[in-house]
């Protein structure tokens, strides 16, 4: 990142927050060779990072109507979502006050009633089970040293999957390690009916969790992919060939 311009610098008692700018880029970090959220300044609807794009692929399988951000970061989600639906009642959870500030401020997070801003734990705020289900939870939860371990325990995704509805998805953005964690897949498996997991070339684990089992040939899926790819404006061929059940 040797050719970015640091134009926002602070600290808050989690660590520093920086916002860094090319011509092209603006890149949200938590530390040195740290990048939280990317955002395309001329199209910041288009993921710049590939774990972003595997978990859109939940919609494929689920067009949403209302939906949980756990981790906001630079909202790159939720300028994704919004230009694929604008009607989707997005909530995004935040731990940081500063990182939503910086959203807003320097990441051309949009505003509206189809969006609810929330300054809490994640864990705290599914413990207190007082939003309405939803078609759609993502959990992005990271920090500069990487994913947050709380939204891989039991506890967490118990609590996850009593606020989607049942026919609805858990999406859950991991390490690539976190592919050969069995007691992970098992404890998805008590909640949901269906796991499927997509290794990114960026090395995360992204995992699409189920309520229902979906039957979809993988003729039928790449037809789909197609059509959202337009949708989305931006490929998910490649997403799609590294897409696959996790058993």
């Amino acid at each position: 990142m040797t050719d970015f311009q640091a134009i926002y610098r602070s600290e808050d008692e989690f660590g520093p927050l920086m916002v860094l700018e090319d011509k092209q880029m603006r890149i949200l970090s938590f530390g040195d060779n740290d990048e939280q959220s990317k955002l395309l300044k001329s199209a910041p609807h288009i993921p710049q990072h590939t774990y972003l794009q595997a978990m859109l692929l939940v919609l494929l399988y689920k067009k949403p109507k209302r939906v949980i951000i756990l981790g906001l970061g630079g909202g790159g989600l939720i300028h994704a979502l919004r230009h694929f639906d604008r009607a989707i009642k997005i909530t995004a959870v935040e731990l940081r006050s500063a990182v939503i500030d910086i959203a807003q401020r320097y990441f051309q997070l949009p505003s509206g009633k189809k969006l609810t801003l929330i300054h809490q734990d994640a864990t705290e705020f599914l413990v207190q089970r007082e939003h309405k289900q939803v078609d759609v939870i993502f959990a992005d939860i990271y920090g500069a040293d990487g994913v947050d371990e709380n939204q891989l325990t039991e506890t967490f995704i118990a609590n996850a999957a009593s606020l989607i509805k049942s026919d609805g998805y858990l999406v859950l953005n991991c390490w690539k390690e976190h592919s050969k964690d069995q007691q992970l897949l098992s404890l998805l498996q008590i909640h949901f009916a269906e796991v499927r997991a997509c290794l990114t070339g960026g090395g995360n684990w992204v995992i699409l969790a189920g309520k229902v089992a979906q039957d979809i040939s993988s003729s039928g899926l790449k037809a789909q992919a197609q059509q959202l790819s337009l949708q989305l404006d931006f490929p998910l061929s490649r997403s799609l060939t590294r897409f696959e059940l996790w058993q």
